[in-house]
């Protein structure tokens, strides 16, 4: 089986960084795995996105045109990649930047205020992992541990006071996406997570 994923958003949003925890992850889960980063004209406030491919026998090609999940944390990345995502695929959208709903609605979206969730644990750099836990939550590639390890051993040594608060991100996405977690205010995420869609889960 393979499983094709896309992250994008803005430069500086983390977008590489969660998708080589991802593709860190499925090596030391021994899979065979690809992850392709692309870049916009500025490294900061710029375009970037990655995808990872995840697969249990050799990948024959890292380009992908329709990947199986998409994850993206601003509007621009929804515009361009809601369309390429596979029927029954899964999109997963950071709210907090983006100010439409998916129009598809044969997919799994989860809609999800992820700047709000890692600026309540107490860091908006937390957003990625917010939105990576999501995703696993509902496509389960690799299970959510997987990423725990992931982090524990290839997060850089200066950034390893930073492990608590990643874990936490990655666990409160997974618990946002399954209905659990409620947000300050009252919205909780039972009513606010998927966009209408007959596949959901």
């Amino acid at each position: 089986m393979q499983t094709e994923i896309v992250i994008a958003g803005f430069g500086g949003q983390g977008v590489l960084f969660a998708g080589q925890m991802l593709a860190f992850a499925g090596m030391d889960a021994g899979k065979d795995v690809t992850w392709m980063p692309s870049y916009g004209p500025e490294m900061r406030g710029g375009t970037a996105n990655c995808t990872v491919v995840v697969a249990d026998e050799e990948i024959g090609s890292p380009l992908v045109r329709h990947p199986r999940a998409a994850i993206v944390m601003n509007l621009p990345s929804l515009d361009k990649y809601e369309t390429t995502v596979i029927p029954e695929g899964v999109l997963v959208v950071n709210t907090s930047l983006v100010n439409r709903s998916v129009q598809r609605t044969d997919l799994v979206s989860v809609m999800i205020p992820a700047n709000e969730i890692a600026e309540a644990i107490g860091d908006r750099r937390l957003t990625n992992m917010v939105l990576l836990g999501a995703l696993l939550e509902k496509l389960p590639v690799l299970p959510l541990s997987a990423i725990e390890e992931a982090l524990k051993n290839h997060l850089p040594e200066r950034h390893r006071r930073f492990l608590p608060s990643n874990l936490e991100a990655l666990r409160q996405g997974a618990a946002y996406a399954r209905g659990e977690l409620k947000l300050e205010g009252g919205s909780t995420s039972e009513t606010a997570t998927e966009a209408a869609a007959p596949t959901s889960v």
